[in-house]
């Protein structure tokens, strides 16, 4: 990279936190931020309060702690002007929404929402946080939108537990999916555009979000539980003529025929294309009292060394919809979980020490800026090597991520900041991985592939 690109992109870091300048109140916090900005992305291996001040050139975290905790500044109206940025970024009617939650584990009980609860980030039950997050995902890249805190009722329900945590008196317990729902209400309510939305089960198994996601006109590829009760037309040999019978998913997925199965590739892995088994039919959805209710498609997804690995799915896309479109929009569940790993080791998203509602938020929303900035430069990064065939070129986005020092380094300029990237620097790498992006036209699934 070279010195002119340098000075461009932090021309373009300085240009992308002035647009979110008139959400601070004062020249301090707005100060602040910008540096609480850089130090999130500098390659220091733990972005804590105490090396973030390192970096910042500061002797103590008071200021960064400050700008969390006590600052006068709209979180919300940040979030909002996240969401506008990225819809100018990487805005497309063919935009994927996709919700999933992470665990932050915490060793006290005084964080905000915290309990021993499930998270899939250890595999198991641990004292933790979780946020549910709301990601867009396009062709050219892929960022988070949207964050909530997912307050547990035992919580909701402790009115000294709240206060101590300065938990506003308007928030109320939301299940996992209900957050979902209110955030991507919220994308739509500002403008972004996105024709589906994708996510695991515990969003697919909510009848109310899959309700509310129709209700706004929207497609959706929700992953279901195996148990998941369908009806399904069978064909009564005895009696010559067709009924339908009240069965789970995973019956329906064991009794296909082997020809309703097509193999192919919606995602690449770090071994070559990830080929799956994939069919996909008609059913009713299992309504009150047991009744045959709205047709919907199921997807099935059957692994190729193990039969029996089988994920389900629902979609409310038209009957005419082929089987390689939704399993392009199933395949893009995988996004949300890369961009909160890479915004973990990336942009410090769980590296914070706050105890409080709106000091959650506030690390939260920083730390999506900051991914956010770094996917939109990453993809500009692919389309300007894109080649003639209209499939991104990995050299661009190659190059992005082998001059993350040198940017690291020109976004913190100080004496001590440098000093402290170039220690950390020593022993860390930053790993690459491949992503599949993907384009759906006319039905027609397409796949190009970028170097994160």
């Amino acid at each position: 990279m070279t010195e002119e690109e340098l000075k461009a992109w932090s021309a373009d870091f300085e240009s992308f936190h002035a647009r979110f300048a008139h959400h601070f109140v004062r020249s301090e916090p707005r100060e602040q931020s910008l540096k609480y900005l850089r130090g999130l992305m500098s390659t220091v291996c733990r972005k804590n309060s105490w090396q973030l001040a390192e970096v910042m050139g500061e002797h103590r975290p008071d200021s960064s702690q400050r700008l969390l905790y006590q600052a006068k500044w709209d979180e919300a109206g940040v979030r909002d002007e996240l969401i506008a940025y990225v819809k100018e970024a990487f805005g497309s009617e063919e935009g994927i929404g996709v919700v999933d939650e992470t665990g932050f584990v915490k060793k006290g009980s005084h964080s905000v929402g915290v309990k021993r609860q499930y998270t899939g980030t250890v595999g198991k039950v641990e004292n933790c946080q979780i946020g549910v997050f709301l990601s867009y995902a396009v062709a050219e890249g892929q960022t988070l939108l949207d964050r909530r805190l997912y307050l547990p009722r035992e919580w909701c329900e402790n009115r000294e537990r709240r206060q101590q945590a300065k938990v506003p008196d308007e928030v109320k317990f939301q299940t996992k999916p209900e957050l979902a729902a209110a955030m991507l209400a919220h994308a739509w309510e500002q403008g972004v555009p996105m024709r589906w939305v994708t996510g695991d089960e515990v969003y697919g198994d909510s009848k109310a979000l899959r309700e509310t996601i129709t209700a706004h006109e929207k497609l959706y590829v929700l992953a279901v539980s195996c148990h998941t009760l369908v009806w399904h037309s069978r064909w009564l040999a005895e009696e010559q003529r067709k009924t339908r019978v009240l069965v789970t998913v995973a019956d329906v997925a064991m009794n296909l025929a082997a020809q309703q199965w097509q193999r192919f590739a919606v995602a690449e892995g770090e071994k070559g294309p990830r080929l799956y088994d994939w069919a996909a039919l008609r059913v009713w959805e299992n309504d009150k009292g047991h009744h045959p209710g709205s047709e919907t498609w199921l997807l099935c997804r059957r692994s190729i060394s193990d039969a029996s690995e089988l994920a389900y799915y629902f979609s409310n896309a038209s009957a005419d919809t082929t089987v390689q479109t939704l399993a392009a929009v199933a395949g893009q569940r995988y996004t949300i979980e890369q961009c909160i790993e890479e915004a973990k080791g990336e942009t410090g998203l769980d590296e914070y020490e706050v105890r409080y509602w709106h000091s959650w938020h506030r690390h939260i929303t920083l730390a999506m800026m900051a991914h956010a900035w770094l996917a939109v430069m990453r993809a500009r990064a692919g389309k300007k090597s894109s080649t003639r065939s209209g499939r991104l070129d990995r050299t661009g986005s190659e190059t992005f991520a082998g001059n993350r020092i040198a940017l690291a380094v020109t976004l913190n300029p100080t004496a001590a900041g440098m000093v402290m990237l170039a220690s950390q620097t020593a022993v860390r790498s930053t790993p690459q991985s491949l992503s599949p992006t993907f384009c759906i036209s006319d039905g027609q699934t397409s796949l190009s592939y970028l170097r994160l």
